[in-house]
């Protein structure tokens, strides 16, 4: 494909870079069905899903211990802050009437509440806008609602 120069400079000026896309969510407790919204960042290079420890225990999220740790990094790299990811929370999770139940580990997370990772990404295989940063749900499973 060919593209003149004025082509590309007209790219280039037209995108505003979108550093992240994030998606205002509502977590319900399984238990009592007291819900909050919280933000939650969609994130291709995690692994899995990932709630803070800190909101966990303050929204009083019933921690399940799992029968294996698991070994977490950032994605610098490094080895995080919690080291090992010991338990995990169930939840519903809703998004612009997409409904669902799921399993979050829980570790420390300096800035972010939720992180949602390939796992999601791939069972769900959202529609995003990277430009504009909205996200359409209009490719799940039949186990969302």
């Amino acid at each position: 494909m060919n593209f003149d120069h004025h082509t590309k400079r007209e790219v280039r000026r037209t995108l505003k870079p979108l550093r992240a896309v994030w998606l205002n969510i509502g977590l319900e407790r399984v238990d009592t069905h007291k819900g909050i919204s919280v933000g939650a960042l969609l994130n291709s290079g995690a692994m899995g899903l990932f709630m803070s420890k800190r909101l966990a225990e303050k929204q009083g999220f019933k921690l399940e211990k799992l029968a294996r740790p698991i070994k977490i990094r950032n994605v610098d790299g490094s080895d995080n802050q919690g080291r090992l990811v010991t338990y995990e929370v169930e939840v519903n999770m809703y998004y612009k009437g997409h409904v669902e139940q799921v399993r979050i580990n829980v570790c420390e997370l300096e800035k972010t509440e939720v992180i949602l990772g390939m796992p999601w990404l791939v069972a769900h295989n959202p529609v995003i806008n990277w430009e504009t940063g909205e996200v359409r749900m209009t490719r799940c499973p039949l186990l969302c609602r």
